[in-house]
């Protein structure tokens, strides 16, 4: 599963961005899709799950009510919907696909996207 991520930028603080990550080869080992993001000097981590099949979505605490995650099955792609962005939200972002939404946040996984860095200025 090829993974093609997009849509990162500069913003300011309060300001939104909209991630993209097509999976045009998508298969049952894809089954759910995730971001991750990695700030400089830190580890990566879990930001946001979507299973393709229900669109039942799963966020880390500490974006919950700010991003929003979709999927359209007809482009074989999803969208991280990131609003009232915080500079703590500057990272690298990473999408990934996996089989399982366990084994996802445990990043478990070999299907990575590119990273897209998200810079947001206070």
């Amino acid at each position: 599963v090829q993974l093609q991520a997009s849509g990162g930028g500069l913003v300011q603080a309060g300001g939104s961005l909209r991630l993209s990550c097509a999976a045009p080869g998508r298969t049952f080992s894809s089954s759910v899709m995730g971001w991750f993001r990695q700030a400089p000097g830190k580890e990566r981590e879990f930001v946001a799950a979507i299973r393709w099949g229900d669109s039942s979505t799963y966020y880390a605490d500490s974006v919950k009510g700010r991003f929003t995650f979709s999927r359209d099955n007809t482009k074989n792609t999803v969208y991280l919907q990131m609003n009232s962005l915080k500079p703590e939200d500057t990272a690298l972002y990473y999408c990934a696909a996996a089989s399982g939404v366990a084994g996802l946040i445990r990043q478990d996984t070999g299907y990575w996207g590119q990273g897209t860095l998200v810079t947001v200025s206070s």
